[in-house]
């Protein structure tokens, strides 16, 4: 079906059964002149939404998504898993050996890419230097004792699961995470969703701005172990989203540079088939890494109801995104990305300052929804 040019203050282009969700997205950006947000999706491999509106992001728009950059990995991880090279029950010191010293000799990859491995942070804290580095960060994790048992528990590795699994991949494949995201996934399917941005891009990207607490609100004390993973690091800081330092490096867990149609657009590659070209993913794949593997309350969060796939977030109360078999990832400041393999929704969206306190917007949440009802 031909998409419908746009008009309103929602520009792009829409398939013209979405009328109901093009005009609830009017409706936002009627009643916020500072909303600025992409929303993409393909439903069975055909898009039928691309659109964007507000003063702050424009078609050509790329921004950094936070954790939605995360995805990258997923996607990367399974396709060494669908081709047999990487086996989530094997030890990861298998592949890396150096890992499986300070009681992490029985860490699985499931383990290691489901927040499972105790490894959120090293001892002592990692500096942004060795973050933002392919093995400086990895080895100092290696060389680190958990901070639970692995399997005993999980929390949420926001920075380090990029580092780990950037190493896993190199030592598999001989090259880093983000030269084999480039060569099997980005380049050859044409997607704006690059890890570390090209020179030449730099024009089109956006800051990412800050978010605003409703008055009289104040940001609450973190949790004992989020303050310890996300506090102040040794040496000069960094602004992971908006520090050139950061995004010209793009790491895979936190500053990848993206638009929604890019984002949309690699789920669609990946588990449904794109523009009537095949998976990238069998169904077999697409089930191994988007099985729940844990839900509970997060060791790290120290919030309840988080679940994850290998890698992927699971669908929950506070990311109602699809169906029970859904997958995907949020960004802390508002970015969503995420697939329903029986619907057949892909789903992408950046947004410039999202809405307090953080996490995926849940107004692209519902958009998520309704397009599985069409």
């Amino acid at each position: 079906m031909a998409l419908t040019d746009l008009s309103g203050a929602l520009a792009g282009r829409a398939d013209a059964r979405l009328s109901e969700i093009v005009d609830s997205l009017e409706g936002r950006l009627a009643a916020d002149p500072d909303l600025s947000f992409q929303i993409a999706a393909y439903v069975g491999g055909d898009l039928v939404l691309d659109a964007w509106g507000g003063p702050h992001l424009g078609a050509e728009s790329l921004i950094v998504p936070y954790s939605v950059s995360k995805n990258t990995i997923g996607f990367s991880v399974a396709l060494l898993v669908q081709q047999g090279r990487l086996d989530l029950d094997a030890p990861v010191a298998d592949y890396w050996p150096e890992f499986g010293g300070q009681g992490k000799a029985g860490v699985t990859v499931r383990q290691l890419l489901s927040h499972q491995a105790g490894l959120p942070e090293a001892t002592p804290k990692l500096t942004w230097a060795e973050l933002l580095d392919h093995h400086a960060g990895a080895a100092r994790l290696a060389a680190s004792w958990p901070l639970w048992r692995p399997g005993s528990g999980f929390g949420y590795h926001a920075i380090t699961i990029g580092n780990l699994a950037d190493e896993l991949v190199f030592r598999v494949t001989g090259s880093t995470l983000h030269d084999w995201y480039e060569a099997e996934l980005r380049a050859p399917n044409e997607l704006e969703f690059y890890l570390g941005l090209p020179e030449g891009l730099e024009t089109r990207r956006v800051d990412v701005l800050p978010i605003v607490p409703p008055p009289g609100v104040e940001r609450p004390e973190p949790q004992p172990m989020l303050g310890y993973v996300m506090g102040p690091r040794p040496g000069p800081e960094v602004d992971l989203a908006n520090g050139e330092e950061s995004w010209r490096y793009g790491h895979p867990a936190g500053s990848a540079t993206a638009s929604a149609r890019g984002i949309a657009g690699l789920f669609a590659a990946a588990v449904t088939g794109r523009d009537g070209a095949p998976p990238l993913l069998t169904a077999d794949t697409v089930f191994a890494v988007g099985q729940q593997q844990v839900r509970g309350t997060d060791e790290v969060l120290g919030l309840p109801d988080r679940a994850h796939g290998v890698v992927f977030q699971k669908a929950s109360q506070a990311l109602a995104w699809g169906g029970p078999r859904s997958f995907g990832h949020d960004g802390a400041a508002g970015a969503v990305g995420c697939v329903d393999p029986d619907t057949g929704v892909a789903f992408g969206y950046t947004i410039a300052r999202g809405p307090w306190p953080g996490g995926a917007d849940p107004a692209a949440l519902a958009v998520a929804r309704a397009l599985g009802r069409l």
